[in-house]
Order: structure tokens, then C-alpha cells, then sequence
């Protein structure tokens, strides 16, 4: 649909259709009466001795004179008539701007407001569209009204209340000019808003009318210009950028971006369907830069329109820069800036400022208390006023206490951030207070999850103290809730008095990385934070963000990269008690996992060391862990119990749910190969729920994987083949070694089961894999590819076939699910 702020004020008749006067001397004729006394009788009257619509009696004759007034002076509200005053002639007004040729989209809206215009007895009085500047209000109003005014034969008003500028039209004017438009003389308009609004609503009394209030600034100023409980088939239609919640029985309407389709389509009957569907990915490419704002895909689109040399291709590319959006957004007199500027002109200092400020955060979204961090003001003001721009459709409120802007808003206001004399400061301190709050609650999250791991203690000091959790899952509710939000504040804290708190948000939320939640947007960040590091020479942040980045690709399988970063990790910084625990210990998962057995047992012997010196009693538990994967990898089963069974004492003691799931999967894995199968299916089955609780698919997955594992040893290959499924239904988040090693203990369950056909199937999935992933086939694959391979029985040893898996599979964290 087109949506133009300048719609309303483009074409428009205020008087009545042209085709009155070719009707006039006939209706006169017929009626049969001197024509001055026809204003004195009722509509209904009218029609009915003359056989035509009364909204000809106006132009009867033009040149008689209206009959003068009843008293001397102008009537006062005391002493109104209830009907319209006998000099007022009824008139039809048919004052709707130009219908919008090329109106698209909003079908299921259009209909619904349809339906509603459709029957007196449900509709609304009045009808208040509201949203952004450019999202379409006005178009839509109009459209609406054109398609609705057969069901309102004694006419349309319509105004524009200039709601969006500096000066807002008077009510008492508006006033006037209707009173005019409904055959009211001058003489007859009363002086005074009150005396206007009472003569108003009488002369709307028993009529059907729709009347258009375009652009209202707000309800006191619509208010006045509603039509009365007497002229119950009369509607109004408002547009504002203003949410009238106050305005009592108006069903309101809250409009939203168009829908991509809607977009293309908008596009497409600018430019020309066939232009448009040549270059379709061009066209989504530049609809998405215009963020599916009406008035901005029009304008884009009529920039393309008369540049008949342009390819959309070159459009897109000019606005895919979004410092240069805005500008481009410019077609003759009409500016997607512009209808911003007018929003903005008009907020007061404080308005203007959150505005300015919040446009700086990064994500998708923000939550209250981040936005009072971002503003340095305590939640309760920081609500009243972004309810305050919720309100001016300059935010938007999808869910209670989250706060959004439209896209183009979103760089508008940061474009104001930077233009202010004191901008640098501002935006600086604004986004510190923000990394200092998401600092200090990921550090209370991270604790929560870890009792006893103290690295939280050796983290950078911050001047927010972080919010509450009164459990370790509304903690990790916070966390994913912010992922996005926390993550993209990262890249704007690069400067040098934040960089190191950036290094340290990274580890504070490490729990994103080992969850697999958000492996690409992790890597991103924490490579941004170790460039800047690296340049600026800064180098315990840039060791402790290659030690997050080394972690994370321990957890997707790349580990070369892994062992890479962790190795740089110790070189620059091996003093650092955070950099050598952790990186440590990482490095000796890699080298276990890599088959490099001794290397790895000295790593960890290096971080069960440097995490006894930090009495860090968590990264103690760790370390034990991944040592007793080391020892049942080498074929040392007892020890490896006993390691595991130490590690998980340690965690009981701490009381962590989610690290007691990696204490309980360990000793799990250890009891299995030990063929202590059934206490090895109650550690796997009790560590599976706690990771479903704390929401951790990866380590889900690897669970199934490892139960899978546990009932083919027992023999149990139906209930092997269940958990194998689900352990490949979750298996995408670590990586093809992961699901390589999945497809193979499913293909053995499965032939154990009988199902030969869907086991081979299986073991061609995994050949290409390891193919792709560069290793030696094992001598199982071979054979159970091949058609005589021998069916294989319950009893077969679950690990041959995938066994290699555990010397070449990526390696894990913590409690490391992989060795």
C-alpha cells in the first residue's frame, strides 16, 4: 500500500460532487417549493416528495439567500437546539482525498475494518489508526473510507490536524470549517469550542456520516470533533502517530511494517511488475534495507522508477550502507528523515535524549533494566518515559517490559546520538553503563551456575551491580532472553576504556557457547574483541578472548582452530589465573581428543594445578573430569571411575544442577565402560534431565548419545536405536565429528535391531562424512556397507566402528561429552 505523510494533503474536495448541479433545477422543480424553505425540513421529507437524495438541496439555488438568523446574536450552548438551526442547510460534504491508486496489502486488516464499518450495532463510534511516521496510517484511512463510503450516503469530512509539526490545527477551527461544510452560515457558528462542538453533533444528529481525522496530535484534540451519542451511525476514522488509550470506545488499531510479499508487491506497481520480478532477490534486498516501511519503499521505488538506467541491483547497493540509508531515502520534497524530524521536533529534553540514547544499543530488542542502564536512570523513570515514546509510536512494546524500534527508526535515532555537540561523551558513558550492567549480571548468572568457581572474582569491576536471581533457571532465563542484546553491545565496547570489561562479558557467558545457542554471533564477537585487543597491544583481554573463542571451537568440532587459540591464549598471557586453568584444561580436551594422550594428561595435570592454587573448587572438579576421560580413553577403567567419581563429589557438594549433570554424565560414561550398566543408566538418564531443564540441547543430545552407547551394551538395542534418533535430532549443534559418531552408534543399534536396510542407509551418511572430514574409513564401515556384511547381534561391542571417533572427535568443555 502506499503510505505518504503528504497524502492527505495532495487533492481533496470540500464541497459536493459535480454532478449536483445538473440535478439542481430539476430537484427544485419537483420539490415544487420555494427552495428557502427546503432547508427547514427533514432529509427523510425531502426524499421522499422529491424522489431525489437531499444531498442536491444545497445547490437548489445557488443564488437564493439563506435564511437569515433567529436571533440577534449568536446562539450560545445554553440555548442550542437539539436539530440543526434553521439557517443551516443540509448539505452532503464529500471532502475524501483522491483515492490511492496504487493501495496494497493490509487485506486481512482492510476486510476485518470492513466488517466492523459494516453493521451499526458493532461498530465502533470511532476507528484510531495508529504508528510510525511513513508506516501507512493515512493510506490505509483513506482506502478504507473510499471503500466504506456507500454505507455513509450523507457524506464524508475529512481534515488534517498537522498532528506530526510544530502547530497542530485548533479544534475550535476545525470546528467552524465543518460547521460550514455541513450548510451551517457564518453568521450561525457560535464563538467558543464548546458552542461549536454542541452545534456539531446536532447537526450530525440522525445523519450517517464518516468523518476523517487525519494526523491527530492527540485525544484532546479529537475529542472535540467526535460526533455525539445522537448520530449513532456516523464514524470516525483518526490517524495519529499517538496510541489514544484515552480515548474511550475507539477500537484501536496499531499498525505495523508491511509484510514482504505486501512490500513487493508495493514495489512492483512503482517500478513495473516485469522490472521488478527480474531482479526479485535485488527487489527483497532493497524492501528488507527499507525495513518494510511504506513510505520508504516508495520512495526507494520512485527513485528506481525514474532512473530508467538503474538496476535494482544498484538501488540495493546504495541503501545496503546503513550510515548512508536515510540519505538515500530521499525522493524530490519527500525524505523518510524528514517525517522522523517531524516525530522527534517534538519531543521534550528527557523524551529526546532516551530516544537519542537508546537508538545506540545493539540487538533486537531491549529489556527495561537494560534500557535504564543504557539512560543512567532507576527503572520507575526509565518505564514512565519509554512508555512515553511507545505512546508516539517513536518505540514499540511487542511483549511488557521489552522495548524495540522500527529499523529506520533505530538509525535515525543513532544519527541524532552523533550529531549532538556532545555526542562522543554521551554515546560513550551510555554504552558503558550498559556493558557494566550486562557485565555484572552475566558474572551473577555465571556463578550461579558455577558454585565455587572463582573466576568470576578476577573479572573487571563494574559500576552496575547486576540483577537478581532467586534460581539458577530464572538466571539462565535471563541469558538466552539476552543472548542477542548482550552479545551485540560486545563489538560497540571496543574502545580503550572498555575493552577489557568486552574480553570478560565473553567468559561471563560462556554458557552461550556451550549450550551451542549462539556458536556464529559468539564467534563474531569474541574474534572482533581479539583484533581490537591485538591492535591496541592490550594483551590480557586478548588472551582471555582467544581462551572464550578456543573454548567455543572445542565445542564444534574445529580443533585445530581450538588448540590454535588456546596455545596463543598461554603465550600471551600464561600468569593470568583465568588464562592458565582454562586454557589448560581446554588444551588437554583437545589433545585427548586428537589421540595425543600423553600431551593431554600434561595439560591437565597443568590445570588441575592451576586451579588447586586459585582454590577454584568447580574448575578442580573440571579438570578430575576430563582426566577420567583420559584414563578410560587409554583403557585405565578403574582409575577413570575413580576419577569421575571424585570430580562428582565435588559437584554434589557445590550444589550446581547444571555442572552435577556433568559430573553425573562422566561418571556415566565411566560405568558403561566399566559394563556397570544399570547404575550407568541412572548417572546418564538423571544428567539428560537436568540438561533438558537448563536448557542445553547440545549436551542433550550428547546424552541420548551416550544412552544409546549404555542399552547396546546391555543388549537393549530397540531402546539404543530411540536415544540414538534423538541424540541425531539434536546432534546439528556440534558439528559434523558429532553427528558422524551419531549416525554410527544409530547404524549399529539399527542392525542390532533387525533393521538392515535403514542401518546401511546410516553407515553411507557417516562414509561421506568421514570422507569430507579427511579421516581413514574403519573397517566396520567397510564391511557393514558391503551386501554380505553379516547382521550384527545385540551382543556386539557397541564402540568398534566408532571407537577412532573418540581419538579424532571434537573435543568438549567442563565435563567433556565427546572423549
Amino acid at each position: 500500500m502506499a503510505g505518504d505523510e503528504r497524502l492527505g494533503r495532495q487533492e481533496g474536495s470540500t464541497g459536493s460532487g459535480p454532478d449536483r448541479c445538473r440535478h439542481g433545477e430539476e430537484a427544485s422543480l419537483a420539490l415544487g417549493e420555494d427552495p428557502d424553505s427546503a432547508p427547514g425540513r427533514t432529509r427523510l421529507e425531502l426524499e421522499l416528495e422529491s424522489g431525489y437524495r437531499a444531498n442536491v438541496v444545497r445547490e437548489l439555488r445557488p443564488h437564493a439567500p439563506l435564511r437569515p438568523a433567529t436571533a440577534l446574536s449568536r446562539p450560545s450552548a445554553s440555548n442550542l437546539p437539539r436539530r440543526p438551526l434553521a439557517d443551516t442547510t443540509v448539505v452532503r460534504p464529500a471532502q475524501l482525498p483522491a483515492a490511492v491508486a496504487d493501495f496494497t496489502g493490509r487485506e486481512d486488516l482492510v476486510r476485518k475494518l470492513n466488517e466492523r464499518l459494516a453493521v451499526s450495532a458493532d461498530r465502533s463510534a470511532a476507528i484510531a489508526i495508529a504508528g510510525v511516521g511513513g508506516i501507512g496510517k493515512t493510506a490505509l484511512a483513506v482506502h478504507l473510507a473510499h471503500t466504506a463510503r456507500h454505507r455513509f450516503p450523507d457524506g464524508q469530512l475529512y481534515v488534517d490536524l498537522g498532528g506530526s509539526g510544530p502547530s497542530p490545527a485548533d479544534p475550535e477551527t476545525v470546528l467552524g470549517a465543518f460547521l460550514r461544510s455541513l450548510g451551517t452560515s457564518d453568521a450561525a457558528i457560535p464563538d467558543g469550542i464548546e458552542e461549536r462542538a454542541a452545534l456539531y453533533r446536532a447537526c450530525l444528529e440522525d445523519r450517517r456520516i464518516l468523518v476523517l481525522l487525519d494526523n491527530a496530535c492527540d485525544a484532546a484534540q479529537v475529542r472535540p470533533l467526535l460526533p455525539g451519542d445522537g448520530a449513532p451511525d456516523c464514524v470516525t476514522l483518526i490517524t495519529s502517530r499517538t496510541h489514544m488509550s484515552d480515548l474511550g470506545h475507539a477500537h484501536p488499531v496499531d499498525l505495523d511494517a508491511m509484510s514482504p510479499p505486501e512490500a513487493f508487491d508495493l514495489f512492483a506497481q512503482i517500478v513495473g511488475q516485469e522490472r521488478a520480478t527480474v531482479e526479485r532477490a535485488e527487489v527483497m534486498d532493497v524492501v528488507a534495507s527499507c525495513s518494510y516501511l511504506p513510505l520508504a519503499i516508495r520512495i526507494a521505488a520512485s527513485r528506481l522508477a525514474s532512473r530508467r538506467t538503474w538496476t535494482v541491483s544498484v538501488l540495493a547497493r546504495k541503501l545496503a550502507d546503513e550510515r548512508r540509508r536515510l540519505d538515500e531515502l530521499r525522493a524530490g520534497d519527500l525524505a523518510v528523515k524528514a517525517t522522523f524530524e517531524l516525530g522527534y521536533g517534538q519531543l521534550d529534553p528527557a523524551q529526546a535524549r532516551a530516544f537519542r540514547l537508546l537508538g545506540l544499543a545493539g540487538g533486537p530488542d531491549i529489556s527495561l533494566p537494560a534500557a535504564g542502564a543504557v539512560l543512567g536512570l532507576d527503572v520507575a523513570e526509565t518505564g514512565r518515559l519509554l512508555t512515553s515514546l511507545v505512546d508516539i509510536s517513536l518505540l514499540e512494546s511487542a511483549v511488557p517490559g521489552r522495548y524495540r524500534f522500527h529499523d529506520l527508526v533505530r538509525l535515525y535515532a543513532r544519527a541524532c546520538a552523533e550529531r549532538e555537540w556532545r555526542a562522543a561523551a554521551e554515546r560513550e558513558e551510555a554504552l558503558s553503563r550498559l556493558l557494566d550492567f550486562y557485565l555484572a549480571t552475566a558474572a551473577r548468572v555465571y556463578a550461579l551456575e558455577r558454585p565455587g568457581d572463582r573466576m568470576v572474582e578476577h573479572l573487571e569491576p563494574t559500576g552496575h551491580p547486576g540483577l537478581l536471581f532467586e534460581t539458577s533457571k530464572a538466571a539462565l532465563d535471563w541469558l538466552f532472553a539476552e543472548a542477542d542484546c548482550l552479545l551485540a553491545c560486545v563489538p560497540k565496547c571496543t574502545g580503550e576504556s572498555t575493552r577489557r570489561r568486552t574480553g570478560d562479558l565473553l567468559l561471563g557467558a560462556l554458557d552461550l557457547a556451550e549450550s551451542g545457542a549462539r556458536p556464529r554471533q559468539y564467534e563474531t564477537v569474541a574474534q572482533t574483541v581479539c583484533d581490537a585487543a591485538h591492535t591496541a597491544g592490550d594483551s590480557r583481554t586478548e588472551a582471555r578472548a582467544r581462551s572464550a573463542l578456543g573454548h567455543l571451537y572445542s565445542f564444534t568440532g574445529r580443533y585445530g582452530p581450538a588448540e590454535r587459540e588456546l596455545r596463543r591464549a598461554l603465550e600471551l598471557d600464561g600468569d593470568d589465573p583465568v588464562v592458565a586453568s582454562r586454557a589448560s584444561n581446554q588444551l588437554g580436551i583437545v589433545a585427548n581428543g586428537l589421540g595425543r594422550h600423553e600431551e593431554a594428561e600434561r595439560y591437565l595435570g597443568q590445570a588441575l594445578e592451576a586451579f588447586r592454587a586459585d582454590a577454584n573448587e568447580a574448575g578442580e572438579a573440571s579438570a578430575l573430569a576430563n582426566l577420567s576421560r583420559l584414563h578410560v580413553s587409554r583403557g585405565r577403567i578403574r582409575t577413570g571411575v575413580e576419577l569421575a567419581e571424585q570430580g562428582l563429589a565435588i559437584y554434589r557438594r557445590l550444589g550446581a544442577p547444571l555442572r552435577l549433570a556433568n559430573g553425573m554424565y562422566t561418571v556415566g560414561i565411566a560405568l558403561t565402560r566399566a559394563h556397570r550398566l544399570e547404575e550407568a543408566s541412572g548417572h546418564l538418564t538423571e544428567a539428560l534431565d537436568l540438561f533438558r531443564e537448563a536448557r542445553q540441547p547440545l549436551w542433550e543430545g550428547m546424552a541420548h548419545f551416550r544412552l544409546a552407547e549404555m542399552h547396546l551394551a546391555a543388549q537393549r538395542p530397540s531402546e539404543a536405536v530411540a536415544h540414538a534418533e534423538q541424540s541425531l535430532a539434536l546432534g546439528g549443534l556440534g558439528g559434523e565429528w558429532r553427528r558422524f559418531s551419531f549416525l554410527t552408534v544409530l547404524a549399529k543399534a539399527l542392525m542390532a535391531a533387525g533393521q538392515r536396510t535403514r542401518a546401511q542407509d546410516c553407515w553411507r551418511q557417516a562414509q561421506v562424512l568421514r570422507e569430507r572430514l579427511g579421516s581413514p574409513e574403519p573397517e566396520e564401515v567397510r564391511q557393514l556397507l558391503s551386501t554380505s556384511a553379516p547382521d550384527l547381534s545385540a551382543a556386539t561391542d557397541p564402540y568398534p566402528g566408532h571407537r577412532h571417533a573418540y581419538g579424532v572427535g571434537p573435543p568438549m568443555t567442563e565435563s567433556d561429552p565427546w572423549t
